[in-house]
């Protein structure tokens, strides 16, 4: 055996330790998705495409926005082995009656056999007008049992100027429908667009029975516009470690969801900068 081939092994080795004693650090396990990545992609980017960037960048699977292309979307994903993790549609309060796309019957009976969050903006009435309940849980309860019935979980997706723009008026919600598979999402853009400087830790506690989905992404906190409050993964100077570490001490397991809305350029390369920050800030969540 020469000396180039001993050296050669005694590196393998090394990386092969190294790999494995970073494998056994703790880190955050839970399903990591990325959503909104396609809306201000330059490359434009196909279903088919998209999955495939998205593999190879090691993201567990996607959202989707809206009902249209959802066949297309599963197939181009089952094909890369990632998750539809998250589906997203909209309520609406209107002068007469709270309604929801008819086509979600079709939707959730095409999702039977997965894991999928349904996402639900709120959108009209007066937000965070708590008077607007007894019209629109009765719909909720509709949509929730029609989830349930395909397999399904809802989650109520807090966004600033709707009528949920609070996790906690997802919260209220949520209790006064009162159905196990229908939920709150925390979206970090949304909170600090609306409630920041708040007691997050507070707010995450509070929430945490009712708590099905998280959004994050980098930003800087208020004041400033969408282009400050979502940034990449690792840019900005708000602590996502710290929020991270809070989840993590709270005892939430379920998924979080890369916010990308707003981002231009190629996806490709905000999307592997905030891969790169995410493996980084699952170690430093644990050890907060």
């Amino acid at each position: 055996m020469t000396s180039l081939t001993l050296f050669l092994g005694w590196l393998g080795a090394m990386a092969a330790g190294a790999a494995g004693a970073d494998a056994a650090q703790p880190r955050l396990q839970n399903t990591f998705f990325v959503f909104c990545h396609d809306t201000h992609d330059a490359k434009k980017r196909d279903y088919a495409e998209q999955a495939e960037m998205i593999s190879a960048i090691g993201f567990d699977g996607v959202g989707h926005l809206r009902l249209k292309g959802l066949p297309e979307r599963l197939a181009t994903l089952d094909e890369k082995g990632l998750k539809l993790v998250w589906l997203h549609d909209y309520v609406t309060i209107g002068p007469d009656a709270v309604s929801y796309d008819p086509g979600l019957r079709d939707a959730l009976e095409l999702l039977r056999g997965r894991e999928v969050l349904l996402s639900l903006t709120i959108r009209g009435g007066k937000r965070s007008d708590p008077s607007f309940d007894d019209r629109v849980v009765p719909v909720l309860r509709e949509v929730a049992d029609l989830a349930a019935g395909a397999g399904q979980r809802v989650v109520l997706y807090p966004h600033a100027n709707d009528w949920v723009e609070t996790i906690g008026d997802a919260v209220r919600v949520a209790r006064k429908v009162d159905r196990k598979n229908l939920g709150a999402m925390f979206n970090l853009c949304h909170w600090l667009r609306v409630e920041y400087p708040g007691r997050l830790d507070k707010t995450l506690e509070e929430a945490m029975p009712h708590l099905f989905a998280v959004s994050i992404n980098g930003a800087d906190p208020p004041p400033g516009g969408w282009d400050r409050l979502i940034q990449p993964l690792g840019s900005g100077s708000f602590d996502v470690a710290g929020l991270l570490g809070t989840l993590h001490r709270l005892g939430y397991n379920g998924p979080i969801g890369l916010m990308c809305f707003g981002l231009g350029g190629d996806a490709e390369v905000h999307l592997r900068e905030s891969m790169e920050a995410w493996n980084r800030l699952a170690l430093e969540a644990v050890g907060e």
